[in-house]
């Protein structure tokens, strides 16, 4: 009996043993017994397994689907070749996990069952599902759906037509298992019917519900805004393939998104002036409203329903929203440590058409009040928001292709440079800059090439950082009638200094000749001046900013500017 015992335990003592050496004894080749796409590389080194491959294996030119006609793949439109060399590494691997007593039980089983394994293949996958759905097209049959009509009170329902479809994803890994392990026979393409015909009952139950809706209504309603839903509304939204569910999900959840655009708003801060010492409030915050998609397409389907089956003749809904409050009060403002003036910026823009003052005056107030948080970038587009007379903007002349055309919002880069003076004034680290192509006469009325900064959403944007301990308050003032405007920052001081070196100019180019465009806002024989002549010119000056002694952050900033002609508006209306 103890012999048994003995024997019985050295059983899988000896067998792993034998595994062992096997493994030694075939140490740097493929273990016996392995195919590759059915061919045998057992026993071959990694290189004799990769040129028995090659010299076997060629990928075939075609791809062929059939179905009611056959479609021919190129294989070379796929970029398709086998991976001799990963299907060997991952031959060699089988036995070989350095786990012992799984690595004895893939030997073992290899004397009996050999194992086959697909070659490796690399081709283009976005190519060959482009051509999967070409074939789709040819192949696949669109269903009519059942439609509901409503003619002079009474409904009509018009049956629908099956139609079929091909899953694309599961003809793909059929060519796939085909390509790897090199079979080369044509592919049966399998479709599958899609349902859009409905039995009789299903016609008498759909048009039963389309019936119990005429005359119905529903209405929705949101703080001052209602909407109405009639009979066709509301049969449109039936469940045209399951007329037992009533209502088709789908359809509800586009519907109640469609509502949610129209509700949807952030909320939004209220807007400060700094005043006496103290933040005060000029314009109040609202709140924001999140329309609460899945419960309206819930409540839209329980209505519906409810007036399918009573006899009532009106349903209303209360449109679900989350109301999101503002984040900040006045009183929390004046816990921010707003004190006192911490920066100025300013610019002139004599010589700006209407539209141009029109707009600038409306940025400068877009910004006016709004707050920076300590450690927060502030983006000038972000800030900003959209620029379009979809928001109210002008078209006024902006510099485009190098090309003086009109354009919504021009003036808007005046805001841009203006604000970042009154940064580098405050000696705050300017994260992003870019100066304009050409030199523009409005940014040097008042200040020396180089102090500008342009911006155009949303490829180029003015950034800057609010590194101090507060809160920094935007207080933005254009003075229409002196065509200045005044950038002032407000928050509290904590001991830094800006020094900015006057810019130093270099490379100059002249202006090309002057440019003439035609203007039909003003009366024919009127000219009237827009830009001025200026020198192409490399510039650049030094920023630093220092504290107790020590410099805490410094910047050169460079602009490099092409020759720019005088431009003159020709005017082109006739004379009243």
């Amino acid at each position: 009996m103890r012999l048994k015992t003995i024997a019985l335990l050295l059983i899988p003592l000896i067998t792993a043993s034998a595994a062992l050496l096997a493994v030694v004894s075939l140490w740097g080749k493929i273990l016996p017994n392995i195919s590759i796409a059915s061919i045998p590389v057992g026993s071959l080194s990694k290189q004799q397994a990769k040129s028995r491959l090659s010299s076997s294996l060629t990928p075939p030119s075609l791809i062929t689907l059939v179905h009611s006609q056959q479609f021919e793949i190129p294989t070379d439109s796929i970029n398709l070749t086998y991976n001799f060399q990963d299907s060997v590494d991952q031959a060699y691997k089988i036995g070989r996990s350095a786990n012992l007593i799984s690595d004895t039980l893939t030997i073992i089983s290899l004397l009996t069952k050999p194992q086959n394994l697909p070659v490796t293949l690399d081709y283009d996958h976005t190519a060959l599902t482009n051509h999967m759905a070409t074939i789709r097209t040819q192949v696949a049959v669109e269903p009519v759906h059942p439609k509901i009509n409503l003619i002079n009170g009474e409904v009509q329902i018009i049956n629908g037509k099956n139609g079929q479809d091909i899953n694309t994803n599961s003809l793909i890994q059929q060519i796939q298992y085909n390509l790897s392990n090199a079979i080369n026979n044509p592919i049966t393409i399998q479709t599958t019917p899609v349902k859009a015909l409905l039995t009789d009952t299903e016609i008498e139950t759909l048009s039963s519900n389309a019936t119990a809706l005429l005359e119905k209504s529903i209405t929705l309603k949101f703080e001052n805004e209602t909407f109405e839903l009639d009979e066709e509304d509301l049969t449109s939204l039936l469940n045209l393939s399951s007329p037992n569910l009533f209502t088709d999900h789908d359809k509800l959840n586009s519907l109640a998104q469609t509502y949610a655009e129209k509700l949807d708003r952030e909320p939004q801060n209220p807007t400060f002036v700094f005043e006496d010492g103290i933040v005060k409030e000029f314009a109040p915050s609202t709140n924001g409203v999140k329309v609460n998609i899945s419960k309206l397409t819930t409540d839209l389907a329980n209505s519906i329903s409810f007036l399918i089956n009573t006899n009532e003749t009106t349903a209303t809904i209360q449109i679900p929203a989350e109301i999101i409050e503002s984040d900040l009060t006045t009183q929390e403002v004046n816990n921010m440590g707003i004190r006192e003036l911490i920066g100025v910026g300013t610019s002139k823009f004599r010589g700006s058409i209407p539209s141009r003052i029109y707009n600038i005056n409306l940025a400068a107030s877009r910004l006016n009040g709004q707050l920076i948080a300590p450690n927060e970038t502030f983006s000038f587009n972000n800030a900003l928001g959209d620029v379009s007379k979809f928001t109210g903007y002008k078209e006024a002349y902006v510099i485009k292709d190098g090309k003086t055309i009109l354009g919504d919002g021009g003036g808007v880069c005046q805001v841009s440079t203006t604000i970042f003076r009154a940064a580098l004034n405050a000696g705050l680290p300017i994260v992003e800059r870019r100066s304009h192509s050409y030199r523009v006469g409005y940014y040097e009325q008042d200040s020396g090439p180089g102090l500008d900064a342009t911006v155009y959403a949303p490829t180029t944007d003015l950034k800057f950082k609010n590194d101090t301990p507060a809160h920094i308050l935007i207080q933005a003032k254009a003075d229409t009638k002196n065509l200045t405007l005044t950038f002032e920052l407000y928050g509290t001081k904590d001991g830094r200094t800006s020094q900015i070196t006057k810019p130093t100019v270099t490379s100059q180019t002249p202006p090309p000749e002057d440019l003439y465009i035609d203007d039909p806002t003003l009366p024919t024989g009127q000219v009237k001046q827009i830009e001025y002549k200026a020198w192409g010119a490399k510039t650049n000056f030094d920023y630093t900013v220092t504290r107790d002694g020590e410099i805490i952050y410094e910047k050169t900033f460079y602009s490099n500017y092409n020759p720019w002609g005088a431009v003159f508006l020709r005017g082109t209306a006739p004379v009243q």
